[in-house]
């Protein structure tokens, strides 16, 4: 029901008077789908609960009504403040693991640990919260976007004459008469009083592209459907396609259908990014519990420690933590969404919303401003016969022609503009116009008189419109009505829209026309006409095809119409389905239709939102993809809500991602782009993890073998940190274009897999170590036994962190398929830097560290040699295992256009400038080299 503020009783509702509620609010009248005898009034019987009349209102009750009812805007979302986004951002599962082991080093003593903690998640925080705070500011430059002034008919006073004034929609109240023309937005909630081949545009609402004919009806109980097709009613949100009209405004603000969207539609579902985060968490969240207390235990039975190792414990519950890990999020987040920003003006509102993209396998789309323009174009003109006949088309464009002329109309609809365009100026001119009947939307159809040419004393009437409405004013046998209605139907159910084309010759005359001239007429053909495509639209789908993102089309459109726009882009729409098909089905029925059915039609916004929950439910990453109000429930359903820029007000504040066009095109940027981060994001994971693993069980062992600390609480700080600085890279890195191929989820139970195999292989590497130390030093004994471990193993940690850092980015290639080092290789070649220095700088005996014998350094390049084999035999192993998982043919640095070494340079150039790979040399050095 449509909600107006009125009053539900006879009258006009009054203000509360002295001795009642200061505060009560008005009540509201409601419209429904039936007559007078289910709730719905007359016109005139309207007017008079609103206390308004054909002639508006006075100013005196505008005013009043203005201060009782509100201005007609939108309720206001508060915007969050700058601070409010940063302590929001600290409910980050893993921030709050951090901020733990931060309180826990402080409880210890550990003071460098807790400080260090605390420093980086008040870097990611800000840099979260920075990040989303300017999405914001960017948003609001695009909330003006709606009408600013509406036509209003006001009065001075009761007896004044009324004026047409241009007033600011904000100031339209209930009863308010206002005059609606082509290119109008409906400014409110209205009820039509008088119309003139008026049609709108309710795609905003209901997703129904073409325009809808609206009329007054006055009959009690003609009415009936949905509230949308009632033909008197227009709501806010819709635009005027043609004709134009007189209104009274039944409903502004809150009450409108329009503002239903804006109410909070609850606690929304954790995203991609939130499951993956949280997964990983968990994981880590294991670990670290279950470390201390083996640390302290092995210590207390093995070599009777006891608390004095717990600032150990904790540095080793800190080493086997990625602290960085939200600073890199961050980072890689941010750095994406500020290009994306920057070469395709597209906004990312929540910095998640960028992996959420990366990880999206589903794309859920509507049909019109997506895949088709809002235009129809001419596809065919047929014959009785189902020939082509290119003079029923010329007929029917001047039939179009004529009557916009004559009709005095202000601009032609989608359907004549679209006949207009195909004519030939010359094939317009061989007529002369006599006299125009316009369209009707009871009649449903337009006639256009002429001159017949060639025959003085005759005209000739050129008709055009529905097909039903056009058959039955012909001269024709029931059989053939009936042939001819089943090839319309044919035609539609193909997704084309038809006309009819009939024309008649009578005897030329002065008096004028009227509908009762539309008999007897002979049928010359029909026009059928398609939605015009994309042009971009066809290449995006292949592109997200490529990327291993399957379409969905969600429509309210015809079956037909939705399912002939996909073939002529070349995507199999097989068995279209409809609303109907769903309703009886559980949600586990419909997760199974939806994995395997590319075309739903006729679709409700629930059905939508169902049918997108559907898709997650079955594992689905999804996307959503919509602009008007009718896609709200499945923008807030999705694990990523897209809309553009021109979408309404309601549909951009419910979106993550706002695109500069809706186009298909910039959704494979933006996938690009999440891809791009979250592959960088993942590197990053496997990497520390991996290592750290390994480190963590050589420090248990250790703890067993030796008489001593592995490695003092300080030195283990030092060591992450260098690690840490070192892996800030991975934010600036430039990863495989194999990563385009696949959906990037960070899925917990791989992940593990990963890092549990790596890090057994880097425990033995650091084991082996303590053998190297051992010949190294010829045993225990020696007053510097101690400092000359310590020393040994805190360089052997950072320079296999440091081949990790390479030998688990790069592919199977290896090094040689860079021709310079990148910002890994650069923090690599730092990280190995550090380690072989500290120990023989100023620095080392402060940290507990000495020099090292030059033997340990022979037997350690052994040691890494063997570890930088078996890294490079477990990655050739892991990666072949996964692509025939994944039923994947190549490698992962394997480009998907074929490029050979060192195409991912010219990939990650183009990629942030805006240019296609097929403007690229074969192997990138065009663009990398010359850009």
């Amino acid at each position: 029901m449509a909600e107006t503020s009125a009053t539900a009783g006879g009258g006009a509702e009054r203000p509360a008077s002295a001795d009642g509620p200061a505060a009560e609010k008005p009540r509201v009248f409601q419209v429904t789908s039936g007559g007078e005898e289910h709730g719905e009034p007359t016109a005139l019987q309207l007017l008079r609960r609103l206390d308004s009349g054909p002639r508006g209102l006075t100013e005196t009750q505008a005013d009043e009504r203005l201060a009782r009812f509100g201005e007609n805007i939108l309720p206001a979302r508060r915007p969050v403040p700058w601070f409010g986004r940063f302590l929001r951002s600290l409910r980050d599962p893993f921030t709050a693991v951090l901020l733990c082991l931060g309180l826990v080093s402080a409880l210890v003593a550990s003071w460098g640990t807790a400080s260090v903690i605390t420093v980086l998640v008040v870097v990611s925080c800000v840099l979260r919260s920075s990040g989303e705070h300017r999405a914001d500011r960017s948003m609001a430059a695009l909330r003006d976007l709606v009408a600013s002034t509406a036509t209003v008919l006001r009065r001075t006073d009761t007896d004044a004459v009324p004026t047409d004034r241009d007033l600011p929609v904000d100031q339209l109240v209930p009863g308010d008469v206002i005059r609606l023309g082509p290119g109008d937005l409906v400014p409110a909630d209205v009820r039509l009083l008088r119309a003139g081949g008026l049609t709108v545009y309710q795609a905003a609402l209901t997703g129904e592209s073409a325009p809808v004919a609206k009329y007054p009806v006055d009959a009690p109980g003609a009415t009936a459907g949905e509230l949308f097709e009632q033909p008197q009613l227009c709501f806010q949100g819709s635009s005027v396609a043609s004709g134009s009209g007189t209104a009274v405004v039944v409903a502004t603000g809150a009450h409108t259908r329009f503002a239903e969207g804006h109410r909070d539609p609850g606690r929304r579902e954790a995203s991609a990014f939130d499951r993956s985060v949280h997964g990983i968490s968990w994981i880590l969240i294991r670990f670290m519990l279950l470390t201390p207390p083996l640390v302290l235990m092995a210590n207390a039975a093995l070599r009777g420690r006891g608390l004095e190792t717990l600032p150990f414990a904790v540095a080793v519950a800190v080493g086997m933590t990625p602290e960085m890990l939200p600073v890199i999020i961050t980072t890689c987040l941010a750095r994406g969404a500020s290009l994306l920003a920057r070469t395709h003006g597209v906004i990312v509102k929540r910095l998640p919303a960028l992996h959420d993209l990366g990880a999206i396998d589903v794309l859920c789309v509507d049909k019109t401003g997506t895949l088709t323009q809002d235009r129809p174009v001419v596809d065919r003109a047929l014959d009785a016969d189902g020939e082509d006949a290119p003079e029923v088309l010329r007929r029917a464009a001047a039939a179009a022609w004529w009557t916009l002329q004559l009709a005095d109309l202000p601009a032609p609809d989608a359907l004549d503009e679209a006949l207009l365009h195909t004519a030939a100026e010359d094939d317009l001119m061989a007529y002369d116009g006599i006299a125009a009947l316009p369209f009707d939307p009871v009649r449903r159809l337009t006639t256009a008189v002429v001159r017949t040419p060639g025959a003085l004393g005759s005209h000739t009437l050129l008709v055009k419109g529905a097909v039903e409405a056009v058959l039955e004013r012909c001269a024709l046998e029931p059989e053939e009505r009936t042939r001819l209605l089943a090839r319309a139907h044919e035609l539609t159910d193909d997704g084309l829209r038809v006309l009819a084309v009939a024309t008649a010759v009578r005897p030329a005359r002065h008096r004028d026309y009227t509908p009762a001239d539309e008999r007897g007429l002979t049928f010359e053909g029909f026009v059928t006409l398609r939605d015009a495509l994309v042009p971009s639209a066809a290449d995006a789908l292949r592109v997200l095809a490529d990327r291993g993102v399957a379409v969905r089309v969600l429509t309210g459109d015809h079956p037909g119409t939705a399912a002939r726009a996909c073939r002529d882009l070349g995507l199999d729409p097989g068995e279209v389905r409809t609303a109907a098909d769903l309703d009886g089905l559980t949600d586990t029925e419909l997760g199974e239709l939806a994995h395997r059915t590319t075309v739903f039609a006729r679709c409700t916004p629930e059905h939508k939102a169902r049918i997108t929950v559907a898709l997650r439910d079955r594992g689905h990453a999804t996307g959503y993809l919509g602009d008007g109000v009718n896609d709200l429930p499945a923008l807030h359903a999705a694990d990523v809500g897209i809309c553009p820029r021109d979408a309404t007000d309601l549909a951009r504040e419910s979106a993550d991602v706002v695109l500069a066009d809706k186009d298909l095109t910039a959704i494979s940027h933006a996938i690009t782009a999440g891809r791009y981060s979250s592959g960088n994001i993942g590197t990053y994971l496997r990497v520390t993890l991996s290592s750290n693993l390994g480190n963590v069980i050589a420090m248990l062992a250790a703890g067993i073998l030796l008489p001593f600390l592995p490695m003092l609480p300080t030195q283990v700080l030092v060591q992450n940190m260098c690690f840490d600085a070192a892996q800030l890279a991975f934010a600036y890195d430039r990863p495989a274009p194999g990563t385009l191929k696949r959906p990037t989820v960070l899925r917990s139970r791989g992940l593990l897999g990963f890092i549990t195999g790596f890090g057994l292989l880097n425990a033995v590497a650091d084991l082996a170590t303590f053998g190297v130390l051992a010949l190294a030093v010829h045993g225990p004994g020696t007053a510097n036994d101690e400092s000359v471990f310590h020393s040994g193993w805190f360089t052997e940690n950072l320079l296999t962190q440091a081949l990790v850092m390479l030998l688990l980015r790069l592919g199977r290639r290896g090094v040689e398929g860079r021709r310079k080092p990148g910002p890994v290789g650069w923090g690599a070649t730092a990280l190995t830097a550090v380690g072989l220095a500290l120990p023989l700088s100023p620095l080392g005996p402060p940290l507990g560290m000495t020099a090292l014998p030059a033997l340990y350094y022979l037997l350690l390049a052994a040691v890494l040699g063997l570890y930088a084999v078996g890294l490079v035999a477990t990655r050739s192993r892991y990666e072949r295992r996964r692509s025939e998982d994944e039923g994947e043919g190549g490698g992962e640095d394997e480009c998907e256009d074929g490029c050979e070494d060192g195409c991912e340079y010219a990939c990650e150039y183009a990629y942030g400038h805006g240019i296609s790979h097929s403007d690229q040399g074969p192997r990138g050095e065009r663009i990398h080299d010359g850009g």
